[in-house]
Protein backbone atom coordinates (compact mmCIF):
# COMPACT_ATOMS: atom_id res chain seq x y z
CA UNK A 1 0.00 0.00 0.00
CA UNK A 2 1.27 3.25 -1.05
CA UNK A 3 1.12 6.16 1.57
CA UNK A 4 1.30 9.55 1.48
CA UNK A 5 4.69 10.26 1.99
CA UNK A 6 5.77 7.21 -0.15
CA UNK A 7 4.23 8.93 -2.94
CA UNK A 8 5.47 12.40 -1.69
CA UNK A 9 9.22 11.31 -1.79
CA UNK A 10 8.42 9.50 -5.03
CA UNK A 11 7.56 12.81 -6.60
CA UNK A 12 10.10 14.53 -5.60
CA UNK A 13 13.00 12.30 -6.70
CA UNK A 14 10.94 12.89 -9.73
CA UNK A 15 11.70 16.62 -9.52
CA UNK A 16 14.99 15.67 -8.94
CA UNK A 17 14.89 17.57 -5.30
CA UNK A 18 15.10 17.15 -1.82
CA UNK A 19 12.16 17.26 0.85
CA UNK A 20 11.59 20.31 3.29
CA UNK A 21 9.70 17.96 6.59
CA UNK A 22 8.88 20.96 9.32
CA UNK A 23 7.95 19.81 12.54
CA UNK A 24 6.18 22.13 14.92
CA UNK A 25 4.16 20.99 18.33
CA UNK A 26 0.65 20.16 18.15
CA UNK A 27 -1.01 23.22 20.11
CA UNK A 28 1.49 25.11 20.50
CA UNK A 29 0.55 27.61 21.94
CA UNK A 30 -2.67 27.23 21.91
CA UNK A 31 -4.86 24.99 19.24
CA UNK A 32 -6.00 27.49 17.27
CA UNK A 33 -3.10 28.88 16.46
CA UNK A 34 -1.04 25.97 15.83
CA UNK A 35 -4.03 24.46 13.36
CA UNK A 36 -3.47 27.99 11.09
CA UNK A 37 0.47 27.50 11.09
CA UNK A 38 -0.37 24.10 10.24
CA UNK A 39 -2.26 24.50 7.58
CA UNK A 40 -0.08 28.01 6.07
CA UNK A 41 2.56 25.31 6.11
CA UNK A 42 2.29 23.51 2.62
CA UNK A 43 1.89 27.16 0.59
CA UNK A 44 4.86 28.48 2.57
CA UNK A 45 6.75 25.33 1.00
CA UNK A 46 6.56 22.08 3.84
CA UNK A 47 6.72 19.10 2.03
CA UNK A 48 5.72 16.90 4.84
CA UNK A 49 4.16 18.02 8.02
CA UNK A 50 5.58 16.53 11.28
CA UNK A 51 3.50 17.46 14.35
CA UNK A 52 4.88 16.92 17.94
CA UNK A 53 2.81 14.98 20.63
CA UNK A 54 2.76 16.64 23.69
CA UNK A 55 4.38 14.82 26.76
CA UNK A 56 5.65 16.02 30.29
CA UNK A 57 9.09 14.24 29.82
CA UNK A 58 10.31 14.85 26.22
CA UNK A 59 14.17 13.48 27.47
CA UNK A 60 15.22 13.90 23.89
CA UNK A 61 14.28 17.29 22.99
CA UNK A 62 16.03 20.35 23.67
CA UNK A 63 14.88 23.65 25.33
CA UNK A 64 12.63 24.98 22.61
CA UNK A 65 10.79 21.78 22.03
CA UNK A 66 10.31 20.83 25.66
CA UNK A 67 9.38 24.95 26.39
CA UNK A 68 6.71 23.89 23.25
CA UNK A 69 5.29 20.66 24.81
CA UNK A 70 5.15 23.00 27.96
CA UNK A 71 3.09 25.60 26.60
CA UNK A 72 0.64 23.20 24.50
CA UNK A 73 0.09 20.99 27.63
CA UNK A 74 -0.72 24.21 29.65
CA UNK A 75 -2.97 25.43 27.04
CA UNK A 76 -4.96 22.23 26.95
CA UNK A 77 -3.74 20.03 24.24
CA UNK A 78 -3.87 16.17 24.66
CA UNK A 79 -3.83 13.40 21.87
CA UNK A 80 -7.53 13.67 21.13
CA UNK A 81 -7.07 17.15 20.17
CA UNK A 82 -4.14 16.54 18.45
CA UNK A 83 -5.82 13.93 16.19
CA UNK A 84 -8.88 16.52 15.99
CA UNK A 85 -6.19 18.73 14.51
CA UNK A 86 -5.00 16.66 11.70
CA UNK A 87 -9.18 15.66 10.64
CA UNK A 88 -9.32 19.93 10.95
CA UNK A 89 -5.92 19.85 8.14
CA UNK A 90 -7.16 17.21 5.81
CA UNK A 91 -10.89 19.17 5.35
CA UNK A 92 -8.38 21.22 3.26
CA UNK A 93 -5.51 19.19 1.93
CA UNK A 94 -5.69 15.44 1.48
CA UNK A 95 -2.34 15.52 -0.41
CA UNK A 96 0.37 17.19 2.26
CA UNK A 97 2.21 14.16 4.86
CA UNK A 98 1.56 14.20 8.07
CA UNK A 99 3.56 12.08 11.11
CA UNK A 100 3.19 12.39 14.48
CA UNK A 101 6.19 12.47 16.16
CA UNK A 102 6.69 11.80 20.01
CA UNK A 103 7.32 9.29 22.91
CA UNK A 104 5.33 6.22 23.32
CA UNK A 105 3.37 6.92 26.67
CA UNK A 106 0.47 9.16 25.29
CA UNK A 107 0.00 6.99 22.67
CA UNK A 108 -0.13 3.82 25.26
CA UNK A 109 -2.26 5.95 27.48
CA UNK A 110 -5.06 6.43 25.08
CA UNK A 111 -4.59 2.65 23.98
CA UNK A 112 -2.45 1.14 20.55
CA UNK A 113 -5.45 0.25 18.63
CA UNK A 114 -7.98 3.10 19.65
CA UNK A 115 -4.74 5.33 18.68
CA UNK A 116 -4.16 3.64 15.50
CA UNK A 117 -7.56 3.52 14.02
CA UNK A 118 -8.38 7.16 15.15
CA UNK A 119 -4.95 8.49 13.58
CA UNK A 120 -5.44 6.13 10.08
CA UNK A 121 -8.99 7.57 9.87
CA UNK A 122 -7.84 11.54 11.01
CA UNK A 123 -5.58 11.34 7.84
CA UNK A 124 -2.08 10.23 10.15
CA UNK A 125 0.15 9.16 7.02
CA UNK A 126 3.18 8.16 9.47
CA UNK A 127 4.50 7.69 13.08
CA UNK A 128 7.85 8.62 15.03
CA UNK A 129 8.30 7.23 18.48
CA UNK A 130 11.93 7.88 19.48
CA UNK A 131 11.44 5.84 22.65
CA UNK A 132 11.00 2.48 21.26
CA UNK A 133 13.63 0.61 19.87
CA UNK A 134 13.43 -2.13 17.33
CA UNK A 135 13.67 -4.63 20.17
CA UNK A 136 9.71 -3.12 20.86
CA UNK A 137 8.04 -3.59 17.46
CA UNK A 138 5.61 -5.64 18.36
CA UNK A 139 4.66 -2.87 21.06
CA UNK A 140 3.41 -0.16 18.46
CA UNK A 141 5.43 -0.30 15.03
CA UNK A 142 3.96 -4.00 14.12
CA UNK A 143 0.28 -2.70 14.66
CA UNK A 144 1.12 0.34 13.24
CA UNK A 145 2.42 -1.21 9.88
CA UNK A 146 -0.57 -3.05 9.71
CA UNK A 147 -3.05 0.05 10.28
CA UNK A 148 -1.69 1.53 6.82
CA UNK A 149 0.72 3.47 9.04
CA UNK A 150 4.53 4.61 7.95
CA UNK A 151 6.53 3.69 10.68
CA UNK A 152 9.75 6.01 10.52
CA UNK A 153 12.94 5.24 12.56
CA UNK A 154 16.32 7.42 13.45
CA UNK A 155 19.59 6.28 12.88
CA UNK A 156 22.15 8.50 14.37
CA UNK A 157 25.96 9.29 14.32
CA UNK A 158 26.09 6.36 16.85
CA UNK A 159 24.02 3.55 14.24
CA UNK A 160 27.25 1.69 13.53
CA UNK A 161 26.72 -0.90 10.35
CA UNK A 162 26.26 -4.09 13.23
CA UNK A 163 23.20 -2.27 14.10
CA UNK A 164 21.69 -0.24 11.07
CA UNK A 165 19.88 -3.76 9.98
CA UNK A 166 18.09 -3.87 12.99
CA UNK A 167 17.29 -0.17 12.66
CA UNK A 168 15.86 -0.83 9.33
CA UNK A 169 14.09 -3.85 10.12
CA UNK A 170 10.07 -2.48 9.36
CA UNK A 171 11.22 1.20 8.96
CA UNK A 172 8.72 2.63 6.22
CA UNK A 173 8.24 5.84 4.63
CA UNK A 174 11.91 7.34 5.24
CA UNK A 175 15.17 7.03 7.58
CA UNK A 176 15.15 9.88 9.60
CA UNK A 177 19.19 10.91 10.23
CA UNK A 178 20.00 12.63 13.12
CA UNK A 179 23.07 14.62 12.67
CA UNK A 180 24.37 15.31 15.69
CA UNK A 181 24.42 12.90 18.93
CA UNK A 182 22.53 14.88 21.76
CA UNK A 183 19.66 16.96 22.24
CA UNK A 184 17.27 18.84 19.23
CA UNK A 185 18.92 22.05 18.43
CA UNK A 186 21.96 21.89 20.16
CA UNK A 187 24.30 22.59 17.70
CA UNK A 188 25.08 22.78 13.64
CA UNK A 189 25.35 19.32 11.37
CA UNK A 190 28.86 18.75 10.11
CA UNK A 191 27.50 18.81 6.36
CA UNK A 192 30.16 16.31 5.28
CA UNK A 193 29.91 13.63 8.09
CA UNK A 194 26.24 14.14 7.18
CA UNK A 195 26.98 13.35 3.39
CA UNK A 196 29.03 10.27 4.09
CA UNK A 197 26.27 9.20 6.64
CA UNK A 198 23.20 9.60 4.04
CA UNK A 199 25.65 6.97 1.68
CA UNK A 200 26.55 4.71 3.93
CA UNK A 201 22.52 4.22 5.13
CA UNK A 202 21.29 4.00 1.67
CA UNK A 203 23.83 1.11 1.14
CA UNK A 204 21.27 -0.53 3.79
CA UNK A 205 18.05 0.61 2.57
CA UNK A 206 16.12 1.67 -0.41
CA UNK A 207 14.30 4.40 1.47
CA UNK A 208 14.96 8.26 1.07
CA UNK A 209 16.87 9.66 4.05
CA UNK A 210 15.80 12.78 5.60
CA UNK A 211 18.24 15.22 7.91
CA UNK A 212 17.57 16.66 10.84
CA UNK A 213 18.83 18.58 14.27
CA UNK A 214 20.77 21.65 14.13
CA UNK A 215 19.29 23.10 10.75
CA UNK A 216 18.37 26.33 11.20
CA UNK A 217 18.66 28.53 7.92
CA UNK A 218 18.98 28.78 4.12
CA UNK A 219 22.16 27.96 3.65
CA UNK A 220 22.25 24.52 5.97
CA UNK A 221 19.10 23.64 4.02
CA UNK A 222 20.48 24.00 0.87
CA UNK A 223 23.52 22.11 2.15
CA UNK A 224 22.10 19.43 3.67
CA UNK A 225 19.62 19.19 0.65
CA UNK A 226 22.69 18.68 -1.48
CA UNK A 227 23.49 15.30 0.06
CA UNK A 228 19.72 13.72 1.25
CA UNK A 229 16.51 12.78 0.18
CA UNK A 230 14.90 15.38 3.03
CA UNK A 231 15.85 18.24 5.44
CA UNK A 232 14.15 18.03 8.70
CA UNK A 233 13.66 21.46 11.08
CA UNK A 234 12.38 22.00 13.97
CA UNK A 235 13.43 23.77 16.79
CA UNK A 236 14.03 26.75 14.76
CA UNK A 237 10.78 26.88 13.80
CA UNK A 238 10.03 26.70 17.39
CA UNK A 239 12.07 29.65 18.50
CA UNK A 240 10.41 31.44 15.01
CA UNK A 241 7.09 31.17 16.81
CA UNK A 242 8.24 31.93 20.79
CA UNK A 243 9.55 34.92 19.82
CA UNK A 244 6.43 36.42 18.48
CA UNK A 245 4.44 35.37 21.90
CA UNK A 246 3.46 38.19 24.22
CA UNK A 247 4.44 38.86 28.21
CA UNK A 248 2.01 35.60 28.96
CA UNK A 249 3.26 33.42 26.29
CA UNK A 250 0.45 34.08 23.80
CA UNK A 251 -0.27 34.16 19.85
CA UNK A 252 0.03 37.60 18.84
CA UNK A 253 -0.92 38.99 15.15
CA UNK A 254 2.88 37.87 13.83
CA UNK A 255 2.60 34.15 14.99
CA UNK A 256 1.71 32.51 12.12
CA UNK A 257 3.80 34.65 9.57
CA UNK A 258 7.27 33.94 11.38
CA UNK A 259 7.00 30.66 10.82
CA UNK A 260 5.85 30.56 7.49
CA UNK A 261 8.11 32.86 6.52
CA UNK A 262 11.00 30.92 8.14
CA UNK A 263 9.81 28.09 6.17
CA UNK A 264 9.87 29.66 2.92
CA UNK A 265 13.23 30.70 3.38
CA UNK A 266 14.32 27.03 4.33
CA UNK A 267 12.30 26.30 0.78
CA UNK A 268 14.03 28.43 -1.06
CA UNK A 269 17.55 27.25 0.44
CA UNK A 270 16.50 23.42 -0.21
CA UNK A 271 15.11 24.14 -3.78
CA UNK A 272 18.70 25.79 -4.58
CA UNK A 273 19.94 22.30 -3.93
CA UNK A 274 18.57 21.54 -6.62
CA UNK A 275 19.06 23.38 -9.06
CA UNK A 276 22.82 23.61 -8.85
CA UNK A 277 22.94 19.03 -8.90
CA UNK A 278 20.44 19.92 -12.38
CA UNK A 279 23.06 22.24 -13.54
Amino acid sequence: MTTRIDKRFADLKHEGRAALVTFTMAGDPDYDTSLAIAKALPKAGADVIELGMPFTDPMADGPAIQAAGVRALKGGQDMKKTLSLVREFRKGDDATPIVLMGYYNPVYIYGVEKFLTSAKTAGVDGLIVVDLPPEEDEELCVPALRAGLNFIRLATPTTDDERLPAVLNNTSGFVYYVSITGITGAAAPDTGKVVGAVERIKRHTQLPVAVGFGVKSASHAQAIAEGSDGVVVGSALVDALRTTLDSNGKATGTTVKAVTDLVASLAAGVRAARKMTAE
